[in-house]
């Protein structure tokens, strides 16, 4: 039986499928004539569009007239006379538009009206009430703004945004912004948010459109990582708008605590601040006041005298040098609104975008090796002479460049940032220039609230100790200086950043233990020879140890000089490891700096809690 050729298995295969040859070649006739039509349309719709982009730019050629121009039957609209009406009744009325061209001067008068538009925003209340602004020595909300970010770094929201009061004629009443100024911007290149309320509008008071403005850009913050930086000039609530502006408020505060330790937030306060307007800047990290020109108080001075009848002015009652100095409610106070803006810029620099970033790296030109031999003669030979702890602090530094914070209160602790090899290092420091040093209840919380702050923004923690013991008296006792001395050994104790402590001179009593010790999860414990650690000092150790020789002064000072000779100084804690190295003073900062250094990779987890519960 012969064998079928491949083409003639082909061919069986075709029939098979097709039923007759000719059928088949009566599809593929069709297909190619489809295909010709197909090729035809194509170049016909081809030639149609040169024809139609010629024809357009022909001159002469207008748009929106509403009336028929040319042979060719095209519609032509003029927007200026009659909008885009006529363009839709003629398509009714079955006229042929084949094009329509926009007029040049038809997006421009939309362009000119959207920079009038502009232009009124920025003046906020307008001119008369920016000259009252400027004359009381404030800068309006938007110069504040220019001040503090790069040059044309400002990106602006909802500055169209106006309030939806009717009630008390405000319909009348609807400026652009609605008192506050939001965006973003950069700060030496780092972006962060801000809102500046605007003392022209309303008071700079705040209503429901106004807080929605300051809550958009705080959530914002925190799904981007960026700090927070509020320009408070703010009457208050809103009065005309109710119970409104006080949700309002509500829903800033909720925007604080959940922003706490996830962004930094800093506040300035550069006017008034009062009532529930207090309290955002008071959940933020850091506040800072313009001295003469801002206040914040929960109650103002006419309230104060018709309930308690004491008469008290609004500076003596909420002022800069009160919050700064008394209250600790400020973390300092600015002679001005420019000098405000410049030492806001320069602490951003110190902070990390977030709490899932390191803190910022600059260059630095200052060998962390450098060696400072003025530092061996730092403490006086007599134990009870003060000297300045800030001394130390500038020559650790990088470049000497130090940023105190709370500079004013608790003055016998020294808080405040440096770098050290261009990396931010947080500073806590005992200063034996002012109560010799003690630890008192304003320097605890004081202390605490930095190293929590430091803690939270992983901030390496550097501790200068020269720490006598807690302050005696009564006014401490009754004030709860045992919960307030608590908040800085719990804050210390659950702080899992790198901390490194150096001890100049006394460490006494639990102070020593307070003050980021070995005990408490110090990685670094260093001593200079003049150390003393020791429950107490020598004199009041010996009156208790030798309570019978009291009489005799000759006893007395011999068992003194042998207490001192056996416990003030740095060997006894040296030789049970609670002090890593006793170190010559001139090498401190190469110390500090190489041990830091070993740390930078630190890894701490702690037992897994929903939070803690420091003794607040």
């Amino acid at each position: 039986m012969r064998r079928r050729s491949a083409v003639e298995k082909a061919n069986r295969l075709v029939l098979r499928q097709h039923g007759s040859v000719g059928s088949v070649a009566g599809k593929v006739h069709r297909e190619s004539l489809r295909f010709a039509v197909l090729q035809f349309a194509k170049r016909f719709l081809h030639y149609i569009c040169k024809f139609a982009l010629f024809f357009l730019s022909c001159p002469g050629f207008s748009l929106w007239s509403g009336q028929i121009h040319s042979a060719h039957d095209i519609l032509v609209i003029n927007s200026e006379q009659s909008g885009p009406a006529p363009a839709v009744n003629a398509i009714r009325q079955g006229h042929p538009v084949k094009a329509i061209q926009l007029k040049d001067a038809a997006m421009k008068d939309i362009l000119q009206e959207l920079d009038n538009r502009r232009k009124v925003a920025s003046l906020g209340g307008g001119e008369a009430r920016i000259e009252s602004q400027h004359a009381k020595g404030k800068l309006t909300a938007r110069e504040r703004v220019e001040l503090l970010l790069d040059a044309d770094s400002f990106e602006e929201f909802d500055m169209f945004v106006s309030h939806r009061c009717t009630d008390f004629g405000m319909e009348q009443q609807r400026p652009y912004g609605d008192g506050v100024v939001t965006g973003w911007g950069t700060i030496n290149g780092r972006m962060v948010y801000v809102f500046s309320q605007d003392f022209t509008v309303f008071g700079g008071s705040l209503s429901e459109t106004h807080a929605q403005k300051i809550c958009k850009i705080m959530d914002m913050a925190v799904q981007n990582g960026a700090p927070v930086i509020g320009l408070n000039d703010s009457g208050g609530a809103r009065i005309q708008e109710g119970v409104a502006s006080l949700a309002g408020y509500a829903d800033v505060f909720q925007r604080n605590i959940r922003a706490s330790g996830v962004v930094p937030q800093i506040s300035v306060i550069m006017g008034p601040c009062a009532g529930g307007a207090v309290y955002s800047p008071a959940m933020t990290d850091f506040i800072f006041m313009v001295k003469d020109s801002s206040y914040m108080f929960v109650t103002g001075p006419d309230v104060v005298k018709t309930v308690t009848n004491e008469v008290v002015t609004a500076e003596e009652l909420g002022g800069a040098s009160t919050h700064t100095r008394k209250s600790s409610v400020a973390d300092g106070a600015f002679e001005n609104d420019v000098e405000a803006m410049a030492e806001v810029r320069r602490l951003v620099d110190f902070l990390p975008m977030n709490n899932r970033e390191k803190p910022p790296v600059r260059p630095f030109f200052d060998s962390p090796d450098r060696i400072e031999n003025s530092l061996d003669t730092l403490v006086p030979e007599n134990a009870n002479s003060p000297y300045d702890m800030k001394e130390l602090i500038l020559k650790v530094a990088d470049e000497a460049d130090f940023y105190e914070i709370q500079e004013d209160y608790a003055k016998n602790i020294i808080t405040g940032f440096i770098r050290i090899e261009g990396q931010t290092v947080g500073v806590v420091a005992n200063q034996p220039m002012v109560l010799a040093g003690c630890l008192d209840i304003d320097s605890s919380r004081k202390a605490a609230r930095f190293v929590r702050f430091c803690d939270a923004f992983e901030i390496p923690i550097l501790t200068f100790v020269d720490v006598p013991g807690f302050l005696p008296g009564t006014s401490q006792e009754f004030g709860g200086v045992i919960k307030h001395g608590a908040k800085l050994l719990f804050a210390y104790g659950e702080a899992t950043v790198p901390k490194v402590t150096v001890i100049t001179r006394k460490a006494y009593g639990g102070a020593y233990d307070v003050m980021s010790s070995k005990h408490i999860g110090a990685d670094f414990n260093y001593a200079w020879p003049t150390a003393e650690i020791a429950v107490m000092g020598a004199k009041g150790a010996t009156e208790i140890i030798h309570r019978s020789d009291l009489g005799n002064a000759e006893k007395i000072a011999q068992h003194t000089k042998d207490y001192e000779d056996r416990f003030a100084n740095p060997f006894v804690a040296a030789e049970r490891g609670f002090i890593d190295e006793v170190i010559q003073p001139h090498s401190t900062r190469k110390r500090v700096a190489r041990a830091f250094a070993s740390l930078r990779n630190k890894q701490l987890q702690a037992p897994w809690k929903k939070h803690d519960n420091i003794p607040l």
